[in-house]
């Protein structure tokens, strides 16, 4: 019988470098992607038996390819962890990596569990194309591939339109109702590229990024150094032609990469011979107007704060997916007693990328570093969610 509410621990967070959509990472598969942050996590932990993980869970939010068949319990044998460690794959699509760690949380806070890896991988390059079935048997006419790649396909016809929009036109929705302008987007992706490459260029992410063996790619690959309010002022409207703000430049990009963290109870903790990165102590999750999904984050923040007891003035860092620079410019004009200084400190995802079932493990990894090397404090990670959701996890140091 379980007789009270464990503490649990993130002792060490690891991630690949964030490919570009057909870059460096394309020719890697997803499970290939998921195994490599889960063998180079449990190779830092040299003193903790594989043997005794309970479970893998891993958030990915396209399950249409090559990751199809369990993606956790495919990580699982090909990283060569014994065949008696499972594996489950959840999907909360743009934070099912966030949503990975919060089930991992769940588990050893009941003591279902005492060692679990949580993470998210996403080839968005390797994507397929998807064909529906016929209706009935030897259709006469074309029939349409569908890209799984980003978004909407094969909506249900009963679903109001509005909701179905796209999710660059859900980004100028919100930009329409707090006012945000092309010129802010622009400076605030800029922003984005400059922290990040300073964050790189000042081994920020040193401790946290494992490159895959025989791949070229150290760093982040869509993080442009040289880039200019000039050079994202030229760039056009990608969704809406007619007075649109929203552009390639000011959105995050089409991405590959993986994360993995590891997460234990005290017994766990005293296995690993580590000091903690951080511990969890909340989370929550909300939904809105699916159309107004890039504002998903504002109650669930809220929320995760209230239960950890504590408020926006004791952050120390908040991780704030940039899906588009509209979007996360949305709530920060809905959190006005939050300073803008403790968000994304070291770039966000429209420097780094956003490789959707990875980006939440990744986020809340980076604020484990942080408050490691901080010392102390208290750190949030946040999602906006497609189909109109919010999720957000607390963490301390």
């Amino acid at each position: 019988m379980n007789d009270r509410i464990r503490d649990v621990y993130i002792v060490d967070a690891v991630r690949t470098p964030v490919g570009k959509y057909g870059g460096a990472l394309a020719s890697v598969r997803p499970d290939d992607l998921a195994a490599h942050v889960v063998r180079a996590l449990a190779g830092r932990a040299p003193a903790l038996d594989p043997a005794r993980v309970d479970d893998v869970v891993f958030g990915n939010a396209n399950g249409a390819g090559e990751e199809n068949r369990d993606v956790a319990r495919m990580a699982v044998l090909l990283a060569g962890l014994p065949v008696t460690v499972p594996g489950a794959t959840v999907n909360r699509l743009c934070a099912s990596g966030l949503e990975a760690v919060v089930q991992a949380y769940r588990a050893i806070a009941l003591g279902d569990a005492s060692v679990v890896i949580a993470g998210g991988v996403e080839s968005m390059s390797r994507a397929p194309w998807v064909l529906p079935k016929p209706e009935r048997a030897f259709p006469a006419g074309h029939q349409e591939l569908y890209s799984t790649t980003l978004g909407w396909r094969m909506t249900n016809p009963k679903m109001p339109p509005r909701w179905t929009v796209s999710l660059g036109e859900g980004a100028e929705l919100i930009a329409d109702r707090h006012a945000i302008g092309r010129a802010a987007q622009d400076a605030f992706a800029l922003a984005s590229h400059e922290k990040a490459a300073r964050a790189w260029k000042d081994g920020g992410y040193d401790a946290e990024v494992v490159p895959l063996p025989g791949v070229d790619l150290a760093r982040d690959e869509c993080i442009r150094d040289t880039t200019s309010l000039e050079a994202l002022a030229a760039l056009k409207p990608a969704f809406r032609k007619e007075g649109g703000t929203v552009t390639a430049g000011n959105s995050s990009p089409l991405n590959d990469g993986a994360a993995a963290l590891l997460l234990c109870d005290e017994e766990g903790l005293r296995a690993t011979g580590r000091e903690p990165l951080a511990r969890v102590r909340a989370s929550a999750v909300t939904g809105i107007e699916p159309d107004l999904y890039g504002l998903g984050p504002v109650e669930a923040v809220r929320r995760a704060l209230g239960k950890a007891g504590r408020s926006f003035a004791d952050l120390t860092v908040f991780e704030l997916n940039e899906a588009f620079a509209a979007q996360a410019l949305g709530c920060l004009a809905e959190w006005p007693e939050l300073d803008p200084a403790v968000v994304n400190p070291r770039g966000g995802a429209i420097a780094i990328g956003h490789p959707l079932g990875c980006s939440g493990a990744r986020l809340v990894g980076s604020v484990a570093h942080q408050l490691a090397a901080a010392g102390s404090g208290t750190g949030l990670a946040a999602l906006c969610i497609g189909v109109g959701q919010g999720q957000a996890l607390v963490l301390e140091r």
